[in-house]
């Protein structure tokens, strides 16, 4: 597994109100990304649509966490954890995700995840 880089110790924390929304493909490509995802990952909406969502994965969390959430994906299920992600300059920021499959039809044509506070 790639291991994103840089990273700091740097915690930004995610204002109470605030919803990180994403949208991904079947494969994990992003499609869409909200002002407030942008804003604080630090990357430009052209960085990340296009790209694969583990651009923000943190190397501090275990793969086991991302297997399953795949797993459960993969089944047509929603999968919801507390994930440490990685901003573009290293920083770090904690949140609730919830992912779930994108329907057309009985067909799953990609997944969208909303992110809070924890």
């Amino acid at each position: 597994m790639k291991k994103n880089l840089p990273v700091t110790e740097k915690r930004r924390t995610l204002p109470a109100d605030t919803e990180l929304v994403s949208a991904t493909d079947t494969k994990g490509v992003i499609t869409h990304a909200n002002k407030a995802f942008v804003d604080i990952v630090g990357f430009g909406l052209d960085e990340l649509v296009g790209h694969s969502h583990n651009l923000v994965r943190h190397p501090d969390m275990p793969p086991a966490a991302f297997a399953n959430m795949w797993e459960r994906l993969k089944k047509g299920e929603s999968w919801m954890g507390i994930v440490k992600n990685r901003c573009k300059n290293g920083d770090y920021y904690w949140v609730d995700a919830f992912v779930t499959p994108s329907l057309d039809g009985d067909h799953v044509v990609g997944y969208e995840s909303v992110r809070v506070a924890p």
